[in-house]
């Protein structure tokens, strides 16, 4: 990884950390995004000690709102070019809340950040570069409805966080498909149920039972990145492009996952979702 640039959302707590400093500590200079300054800072901190020898850049915004998305985008493409693009940035909400696009936040946060940002910066991939979707076995619980992407019929937060993950791995799927033959690849992958903040702030029940199950059933935020880590610096997946990984190998999604024809709709709805707002 030496020399290359990794472009990861989502660096500064849990896996995504855990992944972008094991990373600069491979040679790699790290850019990334964040919300909280603070957070930022210490983030930014941990990577120097990896890696002093690289300018590790942060780039702040709220990739919830679609002009910050297009708005970061901007910055980061004034890169010379970049080897690893990380989507990882996502959360769940208990409650449904719609965003000044008039967006149902887990979507535009958990898919539509992950669209925007990886259109935009698809000039700047070289040949070779890869391109990292952080998705969820959660997804195995869910099936896209088309007549309410928006979450307004009824709001179960885990159903809608599924659901924004089953959208992840169906813009993997299509994106590798419009891609093949550029020498970029794009792969997508479920970390495992880690002991991370995620769920922590979500409200209600879930962050109730997530706070119990963690120190019974999670694993470690080192143990959940090592997937992303494999897929962004392996020569063994160097080719490999479409794919869904669990513990570093690939495995196989739910059926709605591989429905190729949602993945295409997916795409069309999502260009339209993103011009109509920006327009």
């Amino acid at each position: 990884m030496r020399g290359k640039t990794v472009v990861i959302t989502g660096a500064t707590s849990g896996i995504g950390e855990v992944a972008a400093i094991h990373l600069a500590e491979q040679g790699a200079r790290i850019v990334f995004t964040a919300r909280e300054k603070e957070r930022a800072q210490v983030t930014l901190e941990k990577l120097r000690r990896a890696n002093p020898a690289s300018g590790h850049a942060v780039h702040f915004c709220d990739l919830s709102q679609l002009s910050e998305m297009r708005r970061t985008a901007e910055e980061i493409g004034d890169e010379p070019a970049i080897d690893v693009l990380i989507n990882n940035a996502g959360a769940l909400f208990n409650s449904r809340l719609e965003t000044k696009d008039g967006l149902e936040k887990s979507f535009a946060l958990n898919h539509m950040s992950y669209f925007v940002l990886t259109k935009l910066l698809l000039p700047k991939l070289k040949a070779g570069a890869r391109i990292i979707n952080t998705a969820s076995d959660a997804h195995h619980r869910a099936k896209i409805d088309f007549d309410d992407l928006q979450s307004k019929k009824g709001y179960s937060g885990f159903a809608i966080y599924s659901k924004s993950k089953l959208c992840n791995i169906l813009f993997s799927r299509e994106l590798a498909r419009r891609i093949a033959g550029t020498g970029v690849t794009a792969n997508v992958l479920h970390p495992g149920f880690v002991a991370t903040r995620f769920g922590d702030q979500s409200g209600g029940m879930f962050s109730a039972l997530v706070r119990v199950a963690k120190p019974i059933g999670a694993i470690s935020p080192e143990e959940g990145a090592k997937t992303i880590i494999y897929l962004a610096s392996s020569p063994d997946v160097a080719r490999t492009s479409g794919e869904y990984f669990y513990k570093c190998a690939p495995a196989t999604p739910s059926a709605e996952a591989r429905n190729d024809r949602d993945a295409k709709k997916l795409w069309q709805v999502s260009t339209e979702i993103a011009e109509s707002v920006t327009a």
